[in-house]
């Protein structure tokens, strides 16, 4: 079992906004720690009997991302939680980090939390809003992750 050395709460800037996005900013890092060298077939083997695997949380996160700040439709949710089989951590990692630079620029266009997130088809919620859903939804698959992860191969920590 190899034990990573656990990672402190991310040091901030006194404002909202850099509360909110530090903490987003170390949970998405978090996310993408514990799929980094998980090996072939473990993450994207279902864990658990629900089916849940790591790539596919790492995907449907990414799905969220441009969901919640950038006002993408998502059709299908469930189909959000599956990598195909021509799908790498690789790959699944950048489109994630792709996500995430576009929903970071989104975010550092706000000047006002109380504004909409996007400017999509469907009405958005306050920025402010979004990115303490973007804290909940990332933290609560980090934590499944970080189960997964230590089923694969024994590898805990954050």
């Amino acid at each position: 079992m190899t034990r990573r050395r656990d990672q402190p709460p991310p040091r901030t800037g006194a404002s909202e906004k850099d509360v909110l996005t530090g903490f987003l900013g170390y949970l998405r890092e978090s996310v993408v720690a514990k799929v980094t060298g998980a090996p072939e077939p473990g993450v994207r083997t279902p864990g658990v009997p629900s089916g849940t695997n790591p790539l596919g949380l790492v995907k449907h996160l990414a799905h969220v991302e441009r969901f919640v700040l950038l006002g993408h439709d998502v059709r299908d949710w469930p189909a959000t939680f599956h990598a195909g089989p021509d799908e790498t951590v690789a790959s699944v990692v950048q489109d994630y980090r792709d996500a995430i630079a576009d929903a970071d620029r989104a975010v550092a266009a706000c000047t006002d939390l109380e504004q909409p997130a996007h400017s999509g088809r469907r009405p958005a919620q306050s920025m402010r809003w979004a990115l303490t859903h973007l804290i909940e939804e990332t933290g609560r698959h980090a934590g499944h992750l970080d189960i997964l992860r230590e089923l694969i191969d024994g590898r805990t920590g954050r």
